[in-house]
């Protein structure tokens, strides 16, 4: 049997087809963002599902997210919080986070979603100053990769014992796995894998869906 099996052709139809639920918002939301010059950034739908479901696995009701970009991951997460539930969404975008907006009020999800457009390291370090460390029970990671370790070790203190943390792209389009590399965010996720790899301080596996999730759960 093969360690992994590649989801392509009919297989990929398949599987599409018999896992994957949809709704018209989201797919409205997905083809809006195909048309922008970074459309490539968005994460795919099965991603999105994906990520609700661990959402509500782990019965999370404070998340937060690095990097938004159009919101369609936010848009999933809010949608599997509960009705008191809050996502602390943190991007550098007006521009972007904008078009998410739109979706997020026509889903009935803004009241969930605190939207922060700041350095996301800047309010990640003013949450911590205000006593909120062990508080969160969830974070995903996908934003700048030079500071995937800062988010990291900043995520690590906000998350509670238990707590989640997604990193997305941590296979980088097979990159990572081609040596030394001349560009920073290869390198930096490169470091990024091996130390997480070491860390005693989480359990974590790696989900090769998309570019690659690492889920890394906190001790």
């Amino acid at each position: 049997m093969p360690k992994r099996t590649l989801l392509t052709g009919a297989l990929d139809d398949y599987a599409t087809a018999n896992w994957l639920r949809d709704s018209d918002l989201k797919k409205r939301l997905r083809e809006e963002t195909t048309r922008l010059p970074w459309g490539m950034m968005q994460i795919a739908a099965d991603q999105g599902q994906f990520m609700a479901l661990l959402t509500r696995a782990i019965g999370a009701k404070r998340a937060l997210e690095i990097g938004v970009f159009t919101g369609y991951s936010a848009l999933c997460v809010a949608e599997a919080l509960p009705s008191d539930g809050k996502l602390i969404a943190c991007d550098v975008s007006d521009e972007w986070t904008a078009i998410g907006r739109r979706y997020w009020q026509e889903a009935g999800l803004v009241h969930k979603i605190d939207l922060r457009i700041a350095p996301a390291l800047d309010t990640l370090d003013a949450l911590l100053r205000e006593g909120q460390a062990g508080t969160f029970d969830m974070a995903f990671v996908d934003a700048d990769k030079s500071n995937y370790d800062g988010y990291y070790e900043r995520c690590l203190k906000l998350l509670r014992t238990g707590g989640l943390m997604m990193f997305d792209n941590v296979l980088w389009n097979g990159q990572v796995a081609e040596g030394e590399s001349s560009s920073e965010d290869t390198r930096a996720l490169q470091a990024l894998n091996a130390k997480l790899h070491a860390d005693q301080r989480i359990d974590l596996a790696l989900v090769p869906l998309g570019d690659g999730i690492t889920l890394a759960v906190k001790r």
